[in-house]
């Protein structure tokens, strides 16, 4: 069928990271030179008694009445250590929190934080805390003992203790059957883990797969599904006119014609009513309303057609005998536990440094009897939980006071862990957009902040330097992001005919991907100048496991034509280049089932496939973002050759995530953040059948194949470095052939500090890429 909702493409820019984020990130490990006397638990001594005549009350200070003020990209307002998905939403919270395991400035886990770890880093020996101490113990029979114990003097801002029932509390909630945010605790082999999880389902998905002549009412009611078909009718119907709606605001077919817009989205209807075209959507995909809305979208969401599906998505049913806890999760003191792993897991020491939820506050306390199987919620039930989803609280440095018109105020947390922070206030400001954020540092209204460093900023700063990156006004600190830029394509949009998996279906998105790949040195050099490097593997750079030039196999990416033949030679100009490009794009557009005379495409395949293509790319409205010169210039190549290549310039990024993660996206551009391992399940795993989940970013590519869930489980079972990473350059070289993800760039990234009202001396020392600027922020002071 020829999807007109396959024309819509979506280019995105996500500052994200998964569950641990560069560039603002709070590491909360304290981490300070060796020669300090302060220690965690032990604050430095009071110097002697002053004679009485030189008393004088104390004054307040800069630090005490003037906030620092961090500007900030826009935010989504889900400040959750749960549910955040943007960098930005996840510096709200943990500024708020603390994690259980802590990491130093090479990503190294801090396994003795209670009496601290001193770590050497770049000649200087840092001594690092943490909440817990923990000892790993492998088994003859395989299972592992991860053994943590707490410090016994830990309080949150609101004054309460931590104790090892937060941890407990908090690893229930992300391990429960309805939880759905990014962190993937779930995934790990903790014994019990997977039977506590199965237990229940979604009502949704129940009511979807019993379908609407249902008659067995044991697990629900008959009014309960009445009312839902109900829904669901008025939602299909409700597909049907955002289709017609798409159609004709976008000169396919002319108002009121809905036998013509059913018939431009591949359906025949009898009648000219938005009935009939809800009656041939229903004939066609029998009563799986879930992958009707999915694959037929056009403009609107799920929850756009159906507002009323979350309810029963979040709604949990029992489908078997109950299973009433964790086995793994054993709580042995007020301050200590044990999780037993059934098998070694090179990941599950991330994983379980996981951030202590106060359970008083996201939890419910009348609900929590560990000895009765009671863990601060009914199982299944996370709405308390995501009532607070807007308001952080914790142990962290500063205490969550409010976001209002664009600006999140926080306020020093007296009972921090490390020490009262020095600044008592702290605000991060919304911007508008990244140009904001270097002329705020220059007039005053901004602090600190994180810019795209490219050519521009760079003029900028050294012209309000006197020709430094760093000076009497700008203060620029620089590292490698932990992550990486990419152009990312949606197997279920980019696909042809119905199964995104196809060789067909691949080499449709080889041939847009070869388009856009041959642009990125040209881009990237005029954006980012030699502050970023063209990468040729879905990974960082900054991974141990990225592949290197030397390495055998290594190829630049979208290099290869249909036949498996090198597109380039060393000789070739850059126009020849490109020349060379669409004319391998031609290539597999004919493998792909495309018509191709003289050059152009100038037919989809029967089993049908997009012929138009639009990308939106949050570049402020101005055209200020590192893939904006890729998609002009693609533009003019897929001109060259027949198609449409529409570009869409945002002003708000945010605006773009309800569209991604509905799956209405065909191609993208975004930026990874990473974790110091690279394990791959969040992003690429779709789930198997042994009933591991998917990764809770892999509706992004979609991509499902069952070699790459095989690889990305035997890479996390093993701790040999060396075999992981040829684990995972198999692993990459399967992603590769699914062309979901075209790799595009590694940026340095920057934070800027006023030099004139920041005391640089006090900011944290030896930034890295693993341990931010705001990993000790309770040091920093106001200059003045």
């Amino acid at each position: 069928m020829n999807k007109l909702s396959k024309l819509v493409a979506l280019l995105l820019v996500l500052a994200m990271a998964a569950s641990v984020l560069a560039g603002c990130t709070v590491s909360n490990s304290g981490g300070e030179t060796a020669t300090t006397t302060t220690t965690a638990s032990e604050p430095a001594a009071a110097p002697a008694e002053a004679p009485a005549q030189q008393e004088e009350p104390s004054k307040e200070t800069k630090n005490d009445t003037t906030p620092l003020v961090v500007g900030y990209s826009p935010f989504s307002e889900k400040f959750s250590p749960f549910f955040s998905e943007t960098a930005y939403d996840q510096d709200v919270w943990t500024m708020t929190q603390i994690n259980l395991l802590p990491t130093d400035r090479q990503g190294a886990v801090i396994l003795k934080g209670i009496e601290g770890e001193t770590i050497n880093y770049n000649g200087t020996d840092y001594t690092y805390y943490g909440p817990a101490d923990l000892t790993i113990t492998e088994n003859a029979d395989g299972t592992v003992y991860y053994d943590f114990v707490m410090r016994d003097d830990l309080v949150f801002s609101d004054g309460t203790p931590v104790t090892i029932d937060d941890v407990i509390f908090s690893m229930y909630a992300l391990c429960d059957p309805s939880y759905d945010g990014s962190s993937t605790l779930f995934a790990q082999p903790i014994e019990g883990l997977d039977a506590y999880r199965s237990d229940m389902k979604s009502l949704s998905s129940l009511l979807v797969g019993a379908g609407k002549a249902n008659t067995d009412f044991t697990l629900w009611d008959e009014a309960t599904q009445t009312k839902f078909w109900a829904e669901a009718d008025e939602a299909v119907k409700a597909l049907a006119q955002d289709i017609v709606d798409y159609c004709v605001g976008n000169g396919y077919n002319t108002d009121g014609d809905i036998q013509g817009s059913a018939a431009n989205w591949g359906f025949t209807i009898a009648d000219n009513t938005i009935d009939a075209f809800a009656a041939s959507l229903w004939e066609a995909y029998g009563d799986d309303v879930v992958t009707m809305i999915d694959t037929e979208k056009a403009n609107l969401t799920m929850s756009d057609y159906f507002p009323t599906f979350s309810d029963y998505s979040y709604t949990m049913v029992t489908v078997s005998d109950a299973v009433p806890n964790i086995t793994g999760i054993q709580k042995t003191g007020d301050y200590s536990m044990r999780v037993v792993l059934t098998k070694i897991d090179a990941t599950a020491i991330y994983q379980l440094g996981i951030t202590i939820a106060p359970l008083h506050y996201y939890g419910e306390t009348e609900k929590y009897d560990y000895d009765n199987n009671k863990f601060g919620f009914d199982k299944g039930d996370l709405s308390h939980l995501r009532s607070v989803t807007t308001k952080p609280m914790g142990a962290g440095p500063y205490k969550f006071i409010q976001f209002a018109d664009g600006v999140v105020n926080f306020e020093a947390n007296e009972n921090y862990y490390l020490g009262a922070p020095k600044i008592k206030y702290v605000n991060f400001m919304q911007l508008l957009n990244d140009n904001d954020k270097v002329q705020g540092v220059i007039t005053g209204t901004v602090d600190v902040t994180d810019p795209s460093y490219n050519d521009a900023a760079v003029a900028t700063i050294a012209d309000a330097n006197g020709g430094e990156q760093v000076g009497p006004v700008i203060t620029t600190n620089t590292v490698d992001n932990l992550g990486y830029g990419y152009i990312g394509q949606n197997a279920n949009q980019m696909k042809v005919g119905n199964d995104p998996a196809s060789d067909a279906s691949k080499a449709l998105r080889k041939a847009t991907g070869t388009i856009l790949a041959v642009y990125r040195d040209v881009a990237n050099d005029s954006y980012y100048g030699d502050r970023a490097s063209t990468i040729q593997y879905p990974i960082s750079n900054t991974s141990w496991a990225a592949p290197q030039p030397s390495d055998d196999g290594y190829k630049i990416a979208f290099s290869t034509d249909v036949n498996g033949n090198d597109i380039y030679t060393s000789d070739m100009s850059a126009e020849q280049k490109y020349e060379a490009a669409k004319q391998a794009a031609l290539g597999f557009f004919e493998a792909a089932g495309y018509t191709v005379t003289d050059g152009k495409v100038v037919a989809a395949p029967a089993d049908g496939g997009p012929m138009e293509f639009e990308a939106w790319i949050p570049a402020d409205g101005t055209g200020d973002h590192p893939a904006f010169m890729i998609l002009t210039e693609a533009q003019k190549a897929f001109e060259d050759i027949g198609l449409t290549f529409k570009i869409k310039d945002l002003t708000n990024s945010a605006d773009l995530w309800t569209a991604l993660s509905a799956q209405s996206v065909q191609i993208w551009t975004a930026a990874w953040g990473a974790t110091p391992d690279p394990d791959m399940y969040q992003i690429y795993f779709s789930g198997d059948e042994e009933g591991n989940a998917a990764g809770g970013s892999n509706y992004m590519y979609a991509i499902n194949d069952p070699q790459l869930n095989s690889l990305i489980l035997a890479a996390r079972a093993s701790t040999d470095q060396a075999y992981r990473k040829q684990v995972y350059k198999a692993c990459l070289d399967i992603i590769v052939d699914w062309a979901v993800e075209i790799p595009n760039y590694q940026r340095q990234n920057a934070i800027i500090f006023s030099t004139e009202r920041v005391n640089i001396d006090t900011v944290t020392p030896d930034i890295t890429t693993f341990y931010g600027w705001m990993s000790e922020i309770q040091n920093m002071e106001l200059a003045g």
